[in-house]
């Protein structure tokens, strides 16, 4: 089971969500991926992503979700994984969201379906609670990073997630621009191959 945790200000059209989506059905693999719309709030995300990790466990116990997280998904991933020691395939992913986050405070839009939200203060209040100052299971994580993500700097990701399975490549951008590179090797390190 792959749960996909989107970015701010994206969602479940996203890109890399429908790739991995389309990628995972031509396989018969559609009723083991999982994307829906997070909420605004990191708490209620949170909640709602852990009552997915309890629904996936009690639908196929036979395998453990794994957590594939872009951006602000890298972040929550990164908290669920340790908490419910799980696997997560982090992608380009914010390693101090509040601090990423504080730009951007105010009504925003997101670019796949146009809602406009509010990011408020509270918001990297709740970020900060979740906060994964250090893994601690360095081989539950793989991390993906371009070194041209023009929105957040590789380099912390690859001195957050040291020990773990990191693939660093060269240029690139913040949506990851070779992710269907990848998508087999996604399924292999999910147990689905």
């Amino acid at each position: 089971m792959i749960i996909y945790l989107h970015g701010f200000r994206s969602a479940p059209a996203s890109i890399k969500a429908t790739a991995l989506r389309q990628h995972m059905a031509d396989r018969g693999l559609a009723g083991r991926f999982w994307c829906e719309q997070l909420p605004v709030s990191p708490t209620a995300a949170i909640a709602r992503l852990e009552a997915e990790i309890a629904r996936a466990r009690k639908a196929y116990p036979e395998l453990t979700p794994t957590l594939v997280g872009s951006s602000l998904g890298g972040y929550y991933a990164t908290w669920l994984a340790e908490r419910h020691d799980l696997r997560a395939v982090l992608v380009n992913p914010a390693v101090v969201a509040a601090l990423s986050l504080e730009p951007w405070l105010g009504w925003q839009d997101n670019l796949y379906t146009g809602e406009r939200f509010e990011l408020t203060r509270a918001h990297l209040d709740e970020l900060r609670a979740i906060e994964v100052p250090c893994i601690t299971r360095p081989q539950n994580f793989w991390l993906l990073v371009e070194t041209g993500d023009e929105v957040l700097d590789y380099r912390d990701a690859v001195a957050k997630y040291a020990g773990a399975r990191q693939t660093v490549l060269e240029g690139g951008d913040h949506g990851f621009s070779r992710w269907n590179d990848y998508l087999d090797d996604i399924l292999a390190f999910a147990g689905l191959s």
